[in-house]
């Protein structure tokens, strides 16, 4: 008698997955030295309320500390608003972590855990870290940042578990697929030079000239008016390359406008502090000259961290000279600090600022 033959089942698979949502809020503190000197310990004040994780939350932000033992740190508490409004006794599970951001706004690493799971409830409707930072600790360091500085919270609230079925090939091997490297290969043609049909001669203010090679292909697709100027024909080198002839800029700012053109990124900052910002400048001013707004943001973003009392009233002139908007309003709110205010009108340079714009409003925030 023939044997039949039967196919195996189809192997399948199933998981157990932890419900969740994510979500952060950034809390900036300014004026600090005011809330330290007129808040007593054991008091706080309230941020506005603010969506995360699919929920609504506050901070309490207690500059003297949350209690006798905490009065020279800084406690920190997160509100649930739902547990506060609770009409039923239901509980919700949350890990938060709270960590100080640098003046750039990367999270800085803690050596204490500010991090941590709560259940809140009906009857506990906020938890917290008594003693975050110490006051000292705050002040000693670089992060409080012309009387302000910055907090995030990274909220995670976990929800109910569920069962699923896992669907496709059990065992399969996962695809790991590398981030993308299209910088470092563009960057790698930009520094090898092959295949460069497009020479620049660059002479700066001192009079001397460089040269520097590219691809006119990319130049034609980063910039709108190197696309007209090449494509519109140009003088040919030996060998049928297009020859340009850049006046008026330094070849260092000029192969950082090429690095921005092929990698989509800046340059480390490298030397002195006036230094960087006199580059950061010097490549506005080449953004300006060929249409590239992102990179003036991001250098106009480098500028900001080099505000000061003795560069304001400098940086705010060049802000209005070249419209830079988000720098403008950087040097407006740095000098909208008392201290900072004071420390400015006392250099040379704040009194030759011709920016009668924001005279006014300085004065209004003054009187008002």
């Amino acid at each position: 008698m023939p044997m039949t033959m039967t196919a195996d089942e189809p192997t399948t698979a199933s998981a157990i997955v932890a419900g969740v949502k994510t979500g952060h809020h950034v809390l900036r503190i300014d004026g600090y030295s005011r809330t330290k000197n007129v808040v007593p310990n054991g008091q706080f004040i309230t941020s506005r309320s603010f969506r995360a994780a699919g929920h609504s939350w506050h901070v309490f932000y207690y500059p003297n500390g949350f209690d006798d033992e905490s009065i020279e740190y800084i406690s920190l508490y997160l509100l649930l608003e739902d547990a506060a409004t609770a009409t039923t006794a239901t509980t919700t599970t949350v890990q938060f972590t709270v960590t100080l951001l640098d003046k750039d706004g990367r999270q800085v690493p803690s050596q204490k855990a500010n991090s941590g799971v709560f259940t809140y409830s009906s009857e506990i409707q906020k938890y917290g870290f008594t003693q975050f930072i110490s006051r000292d600790e705050l002040e000693q360091s670089e992060h409080l940042d012309g009387d302000r500085f910055a907090l995030r919270f990274d909220i995670t609230v976990l929800g109910k578990f569920r069962a699923e079925e896992i669907a496709g090939p059990v065992g399969a091997p996962y695809v790991a697929v590398p981030p993308s490297d299209m910088r470092r290969h563009f960057g790698d043609l930009l520094a090898s030079g092959d295949g460069a049909d497009v020479e620049f001669r660059v002479r700066g203010a001192g009079g001397e000239e460089e040269t520097v090679a590219a691809h006119r292909v990319v130049l034609a697709a980063r910039s709108p008016v190197f696309k007209a100027e090449l494509l519109a024909g140009v003088p040919a080198k030996d060998g049928g390359g297009a020859v340009i002839q850049i006046d008026d800029m330094d070849a260092e700012v000029f192969r950082s406008l090429l690095h921005y053109m092929y990698t989509d990124s800046l340059l480390p900052e490298k030397g002195t502090t006036r230094e960087e910002a006199t580059m950061a400048q010097n490549m506005i001013v080449a953004a300006d000259r060929y249409s590239m707004e992102t990179l003036k943001l991001m250098c106009e973003d480098r500028l900001r961290k080099h505000i000061g009392a003795s560069s304001v009233a400098t940086m705010l002139t060049f802000a209005d000279r070249h419209h830079c908007h988000g720098l403008r309003a950087a040097c407006t709110e740095f000098l909208s600090s008392p201290t900072n205010l004071k420390a400015a009108t006392a250099t040379d340079g704040f009194g030759q600022l011709s920016c009668p714009t924001v005279l006014k409003e300085l004065m209004a925030k003054a009187l008002f």
